[in-house]
């Protein structure tokens, strides 16, 4: 996989890491419960109630997965267009949700500032398709982010690597010098398999603990110290 991988132009310089990656929803702000919604409207209006496990799986996956996910639950056939219309009802639902505002996830506005401060370069690496990530970078701030990478934007989404390794090679860096703030199995996942090391603030589900990965309950009072700390542990981890 090392061969996927953004190439660096001296990345390996920088201090610790190279740059951070950020997930947006349940990790920077609280809007899995706004997909909880659009998802609920969504299988309602297709004839049936989204599971709970169903909505679980769910959580941090790309929308043709999402899908997938609904209608089986439902136990509907995946009739193309009857799915592309359900993509359309979540997401144009999901965006009038977002246009009403989002709340941030705790201490989540501050470490954007603190990540920063310190001259880091970042980088936004969503599932969430642009349209909508447009409507929410509206409410936490472009000027946070060099680059942004969406789930439409890549030949797969999380969990497969390839939302993290465009947003490594868009800033010039290796995805394996990177730390990687998540929330989900799902995005997890994806950013491990990328070679980054991972920094999990859990949300709305539990996510198992990994060599690649360290956990904090919040993001309240995380310093850049603490950061650069958390992305040493796993390196050091990995190399023993």
């Amino acid at each position: 996989m090392s061969g996927d991988r953004g190439q660096g132009h001296g990345s390996r310089s920088r201090p610790a890491p190279a740059a951070v990656l950020w997930d947006m929803d349940g990790t920077l702000v609280d809007s899995e419960k706004v997909w909880t919604v659009s998802l609920a409207d969504t299988a309602r209006a297709l004839g049936g109630e989204l599971s709970a496990a169903a909505r679980t799986a769910i959580i941090g996956s790309n929308m043709a997965r999402t899908l997938v996910l609904v209608f089986d639950d439902l136990g509907l056939p995946h009739d193309p267009a009857r799915m592309a219309e359900a993509e359309r009802m979540i997401l144009r639902r999901t965006a009038e949700l977002f246009r009403e505002g989002l709340e941030w996830r705790p201490g989540a506005q501050e470490a954007l500032r603190t990540v920063r401060a310190a001259g880091w370069p970042t980088a936004l690496v969503t599932n969430t398709g642009r349209e909508l990530t447009e409507l929410a970078l509206e409410g936490i701030g472009r000027e946070h982010f060099d680059v942004s990478v969406c789930g439409d934007e890549v030949p797969r989404g999380k969990p497969d690597p390839d939302p993290y390794l465009r947003a490594a090679s868009l800033l010039g860096v290796d995805a394996a010098d990177c730390l990687a703030v998540e929330d989900s199995p799902t995005g997890a996942l994806a950013a491990e398999r990328a070679g980054a090391a991972v920094l999990v603030v859990p949300c709305e589900v539990p996510v198992p603990a990994g060599p690649s990965r360290v956990q904090r309950d919040t993001l309240v009072g995380l310093t850049a110290e603490g950061l650069r700390a958390d992305y040493t542990r796993v390196r050091a981890r990995n190399a023993a």
